[in-house]
């Protein structure tokens, strides 16, 4: 037979028990369609985390106290002046040795700051120290939100966060430095307080924690990272944070951003030396950690890719049970035409015509079960998906589809033989 008549007959007889046919290609279609939702959702987890990093900017410096060394000595204060210089210091003597427990201070980011202002060669941009909140409550008339993250800094910290304030104002350095109780907050507090039109909270009084700060900006939008609310935040100066919500002592890190991505290895350097010489400690026994953006976003990124993979291998065992089932069905359906193949054999039909027309029948049942499967994978990755919006990796399409296509052809093969080898005599007797 040719392949015009091949399929011919194929096609008869997928169709000639639909339910049956329906239900093996269901097995195929889940597995098909699981690929590309899970693939899109490890795809679009990692675009989250990359699109989060990169809002902060490639260029950015955290330094955290670490948590696990501990010792050096203290440092004395810079000498110029770094705007709201409230406590926290480490009063030690530049020359007096102790065990201390490691933390970061207000001093050492006065100390990066000085020698930023005043080296030429200094790779450092811009310094801010931040200090947080936890389980703060805003009130406003009668209306409360929980915030998510309650920020204490300088001005400098919305030129390295990326932040923008879309209505009203920034608060100032005179203002940090008179630990004034000024806030911006974040649309989705805004919201919560005021409702949609966020404007009508600039300049109102609002409580956090019962103590009040005035609303002097409103920042602009930022959206959602995941499950986590970029939006739900608000930023203040640190000194009027440590007076009312947070205390003095260490603070919880210092941003720092490089004049350019190409100069933040130079800067972490010059940053580490300042505090090793402040801490009295050498690269070897640190008390603090310096983490680099653009290594937590290739970080990020392997894991992600690794997390990817990890859902495709899962999603392809359904994909590899759906093969299963077609071998089952064309097994069953050998059986059921046991006396139809002695007949054609009986009649002239080859044994390369039996194995087409039944390995033609398989690879329908996986070609529909695939196409369906790419339809629905499509469609089904629209959705957020346990808060991450899944983005399809055009990949990951052509690989399912064209793997259900290789599955109807590995595991009909075996019924299609077993068919061939039939007897046309033993066949015909079959009952």
């Amino acid at each position: 037979m040719n392949a015009g008549e091949v399929l011919r007959v194929a096609w008869q007889g997928v169709t000639v028990n639909k339910p049956r046919s329906v239900l093996t290609t269901l097995g195929i279609l889940i597995g098909v369609a699981a690929v590309i939702i899970l693939v899109a959702v490890g795809t679009g987890s990692s675009k989250a985390v990359q699109d989060q990093i990169s809002r902060l900017g490639s260029n950015t410096l955290t330094v955290t106290a670490s948590s696990t060394a501990a010792g050096g000595r203290g440092g004395a204060a810079g000498g110029l002046f770094f705007p709201g210089g409230g406590g926290g210091g480490d009063t030690t003597s530049q020359n007096a040795t102790q065990s201390r427990t490691p933390e970061i201070t207000m001093e050492d980011a006065r100390a990066i700051a000085e020698a930023s202002e005043t080296d030429e060669a200094s790779a450092v941009l811009g310094v801010a120290p931040v200090v947080s909140a936890s389980s703060v409550t805003a009130a406003y008339d009668g209306a409360s939100h929980s915030v998510g993250t309650f920020t204490g800094s300088t001005p400098a910290y919305l030129l390295i966060d990326n932040s923008v304030v879309a209505e009203g104002r920034s608060f100032t350095d005179s203002e940090y430095t008179a630990h004034r109780r000024v806030a911006l907050v974040g649309t989705s507090v805004a919201e919560d307080l005021v409702g949609s039109d966020v404007s009508d909270i600039i300049g109102e009084q609002v409580s956090f924690n019962g103590i009040t700060f005035e609303v002097v900006g409103v920042l602009e939008a930022k959206g959602s990272a995941g499950p986590q609310d970029q939006d739900d935040r608000v930023i203040a100066p640190a000194t009027a944070v440590q007076d009312t919500l947070a205390g003095y002592g260490p603070i919880g890190s210092i941003e720092i951003k490089a004049t350019s991505a190409d100069t933040v290895d130079l800067a972490q350097s010059q940053v580490e030396t300042i505090l090793d010489g402040r801490h009295g400690v050498t690269a070897a026994d640190r008390d603090y950690d310096v983490q680099n953006a653009s290594s937590i976003l290739d970080a990020a990124t392997s894991s992600n890719r690794t997390f990817t993979v990890l859902l495709g291998a899962v999603a392809a065992i359904s994909l590899l049970v759906g093969g299963i089932g077609v071998m089952n069905i064309m097994l069953v359906t050998v059986t059921e035409r046991t006396r139809e193949i002695g007949i054609r054999k009986a009649i002239g039909a080859r044994r390369g015509d039996i194995v087409g027309q039944f390995l033609a029948e398989a690879v329908l049942l996986s070609l529909f079960g695939g196409a369906v499967g790419v339809v629905v994978g499509l469609v089904g990755s629209h959705f957020t998906i346990v808060g991450v919006q899944p983005v399809v990796a055009p990949y990951s399409v052509v690989l399912a589809f064209g793997v259900a296509v290789v599955i109807g052809l590995v595991f009909g093969l075996y019924p299609a033989n077993r068919a061939a080898s039939l007897r046309p005599i033993d066949a015909m007797r079959y009952e």
